[in-house]
């Protein structure tokens, strides 16, 4: 079964993903971590950025993130050019992904922008993490060293919280670490009927 887990910046979803890995055969797959990675490792990927957004967006084939980060932030529009080049290749990294564990219970696909990118499609389930505006504020910005308005110019580039928890299938409310480790458990028990 894969699970998408999904929720707005400074959610949790690691933490609630975190908390999935506890339980026996389950693996996780982080879209943020692998993406980064398929930025510097694909030359595919790299080529592509290059033509949309010029040649310092490399360095010695390292992915120059400050550069991008001033482009695509307070532009939706290359955003979603940025959104175009990576995430096709990481949906393809994810099937290779699931091939490799189809012996598994579940297989939990963490995703920001689960909706976005269409990547909800394939899921089974779909979880959404949900946490207060101002606790997800604080959360990012001691997370990630950035102000306030850092914070609202990211959660603004991300589908509203209403439509994410309009179309899932549990939502979990990351604000106690004890009660959301028992949501998860929750369900854990509601999908494996235990």
């Amino acid at each position: 079964m894969i699970i998408g887990l999904t929720g707005g910046i400074g959610t949790g979803k690691s933490t609630v993903a975190n908390f999935f890995a506890k339980f026996p055969n389950i693996v996780i797959y982080t879209a943020d971590i692998e993406a980064k990675k398929l930025m510097n490792s694909s030359k595919i990927i790299q080529e592509k950025i290059i033509n949309e957004f010029g040649i310092d967006s490399f360095l010695n084939d390292v992915l120059q993130r400050d550069y991008l980060a001033k482009i695509v932030f307070n532009n939706p529009e290359k955003l979603s050019k940025l959104n175009l080049i990576v995430h096709p290749e990481v949906k393809k990294h994810f099937q290779d992904f699931v091939k490799k564990n189809t012996n598994k219970l579940f297989i939990i696909y963490e995703n920001a922008i689960l909706f976005e990118s269409k990547s909800n499609l394939f899921c089974d389930v779909i979880i959404t993490v949900f946490s207060r505006l101002e606790t997800r504020i604080q959360r990012v910005m001691k997370r990630d060293n950035v102000t306030k308005q850092d914070v609202f110019d990211r959660i603004k580039n991300q589908l509203s919280e209403e439509s994410k928890l309009l179309q899932s299938h549990y939502i979990i409310l990351n604000e106690d670490l004890d009660n959301t480790q028992n949501q998860v458990k929750n369900i854990y028990k509601i999908l494996t009927k235990k």
